[in-house]
């Protein structure tokens, strides 16, 4: 049976000793989170992850969910039972505005626990994970009245919501859908059409279920211009504001899919159904937007999850799996074979997925700050910076991290060899739940170019130039200072191939898009691989202080972490240098080819 501890240790070090969490004690919501507040709530996050989410993983990916006749979806066993304790517990309040029953916390801690939850099981974390994302539009773009409405149920955890997008001949070409809306004399609207692949579309582990729809109204203009978006409840609400009639909304399928069988994936069918204008007519593509970026570093840090745990149940595995002895002499030699883990190439492996995590983590938490400063912060500036920056590496965050969390999950498996294929091992879960991650919420080439197409030029490239300027600021700082040498060269060396990569793309990209077409998901993960090796040696920075300061019992954890960061630094910041050759091929012949040749 897998396994799975949350990194609290991990977590508070980035965020209090790397990252210098306290620097925004004077920002609301962090005044209230002291150092001794933010671990209490991080070692509570991981008993909720570790002890009800988690022993509900295997059985409820094993057993899925059902769909009854008249449309209604019950999820796994437990997971009601889950779903009430993590309402209880108030972990959909956390970072919420405390107007609607928030506890305005920052989101970063929201950032974090959704690590622990989507480690211990991806496909119930999924649930009040999209509610955040529906939270976070309704309060951006909603008018008070919908706020008062639907905020301090969604946000207490008794309604959840949803994110309806897909239909069944348009996925990332939103200017194609066909849901109608007709208006009607109430200010309300008539929604018909079908959406698909609505993760947590039915089920019944609440009393209502919101969906944020996009649709057309009747004589909208053709494309992305004619969008609207709409706030549709499953129950209509009396005139209390409580849940009534089923409104015209129905479960007309479950997906049957490659993994998240906890999760309910639903074809959604809308006849008639009521619902309300949630921003300005034509422009639900803006308040669409705002959920999308909100769950995008969600599933980021899915990625990032799958990879942690599927790591830590790989390690556990080499370290009391006989077979074979070391190439350099026994080391077991009261044993029939020595564990695996003394092989080198199993080692690489290990090495190869930790080093990722730590660093991806601190990526993480470093961009979920910028997030709270874009929120918080009452300086002009300030504000507008740290905005930038969130912009930039979402979709970063989102293709790297999906990409190579899943990458991670079926290196993981090769550890356990045959008992990786088998399911009772978890491990080959891990593989399945991970491979969604680099699809929804934009597919992985669809964030490369937006990251090339759209935040590279944004601003006269203002947020990439605020990045280069950030590292190359660092790198002054640590110049000279022999004992993180082994960082400082590798990561001059990787920022200036991703400076090289933005000048070729300025130089021929403009007059031959194709260019940035071909170059885009190079140049997401050439991005990646500089964004975690600042973080890694920010970390190592840390690390040579404390250990020169003295670090008592945490001598060996810190030691650890110096060989983690050597390894990714010589082993993985290589690829840069690859990922800007091939970059700077063009697009000549991946275009070269008449589309009947392939």
């Amino acid at each position: 049976m897998p396994s799975y501890n949350a990194p609290v240790d991990d977590t508070l070090f980035l965020l209090n000793d790397v990252l210098d969490y306290t620097q925004y004690s004077g920002l609301p919501g962090f005044s209230d989170a002291s150092p001794d507040l933010l671990e209490a709530i991080l070692r509570e996050a991981a008993k909720f992850a570790e002890d009800i989410a988690q022993p509900l993983n295997l059985s409820g990916d094993q057993q899925g969910c059902f769909r009854a006749e008249d449309g209604s979806v019950t999820p796994p066993k437990g997971f009601n039972e889950a779903y009430q304790a993590f309402c209880d517990a108030g972990w959909g309040t956390l970072s919420a505005d405390p107007a609607y029953g928030g506890q305005g916390l920052p989101h970063t801690l929201a950032v974090i626990f959704n690590e622990y939850l989507s480690s211990a099981n991806m496909a119930f974390a999924m649930y009040p994970g999209l509610t955040a994302g529906a939270v976070a539009a309704l309060t951006l773009h909603g008018t008070e009245e919908l706020k008062q409405t639907y905020l301090p149920k969604m946000i207490a955890g008794s309604w959840t919501g949803t994110m309806n997008l897909t239909e069944p001949h348009c996925g990332t070409d939103l200017g194609l859908i066909r849901t109608k809306a007709a208006p009607q004399d109430d200010g309300s609207y008539k929604l018909s059409g079908t959406k698909i692949f609505i993760s947590a579309g039915e089920h019944d582990l609440t009393e209502n279920i919101i969906h944020f729809v996009l649709a057309r109204i009747e004589g909208a203009p053709a494309g992305t211009k004619g969008i609207s978006l709409f706030v549709v409840p499953k129950h209509s609400l009396d005139a209390d504001g409580n849940p009534g009639a089923l409104n015209g909304v129905s479960c007309g399928a479950l997906e049957h899919k490659m993994g998240i069988h906890g999760n309910a994936t639903c074809l959604m069918n809308y006849d008639e159904a009521t619902g309300w204008l949630i921003g300005e007519e034509n422009k639900g593509l803006r308040a669409m937007f705002t959920m999308m970026n909100e769950a995008r570093l969600g599933v980021a840090v899915q990625g990032l999850g799958q990879s942690e745990v599927a790591y830590q149940n790989a390690a556990a595995y080499a370290k009391d799996r006989l077979q074979g002895r070391a190439m350099s002499g026994p080391k077991s030699p009261d044993k029939a074979a020595d564990p695996i883990i003394v092989h080198p190439d199993v080692r690489r492996i290990l090495l190869q997925i930790r080093s990722f995590n730590e660093a991806a983590r601190a990526l993480v938490l470093w961009t979920a700050l910028k997030g709270d400063v874009s929120h918080r912060s009452d300086d002009v500036k300030t504000r507008q910076k740290a905005d930038d920056m969130m912009g930039l590496m979402t979709p970063v965050l989102k293709g790297v991290l999906t990409d190579t969390g899943f990458a991670n999950t079926v290196d993981a498996q090769q550890i356990l060899g045959g008992h990786g294929y088998i399911a009772e091992w978890g491990m080959e879960q891990f593989v399945r739940d991970a491979r969604i991650a680099m699809i929804y919420e934009g597919a992985n080439g669809i964030q490369a170019l937006d990251l090339v197409g759209r935040k590279l030029p944004a601003n006269g490239g203002r947020a990439v130039m605020s990045f280069f300027a950030e590292v190359g600021a660092f790198l002054k700082e640590i110049e000279g200072q022999e004992q993180l040498s082994g960082f400082a060269k590798p990561l001059t060396q990787g920022l200036e191939h991703l400076q090289q990569a933005t000048m070729w793309f300025m130089n021929n990209a403009m007059a031959k898009p194709d260019n940035a077409g071909a170059g885009s998901t190079d140049y997401m993960h050439l991005f990646g691989l500089v964004g975690m090796g600042y973080m890694w040696a920010k970390i190592a920075k840390t690390v040579v202080s404390k250990l020169d300061a003295g670090a008592g019992d945490k001598e060996d954890w810190l030691k650890a972490k110096l060989v983690y960061g050597t390894f990714y630094m010589e082993r993985i910041m290589p690829e840069t240098g690859a990922h800007l050759a091939r970059i700077s091929t063009g697009a000549d012949t991946m275009m070269a080819l008449d589309g009947d040749a392939f």
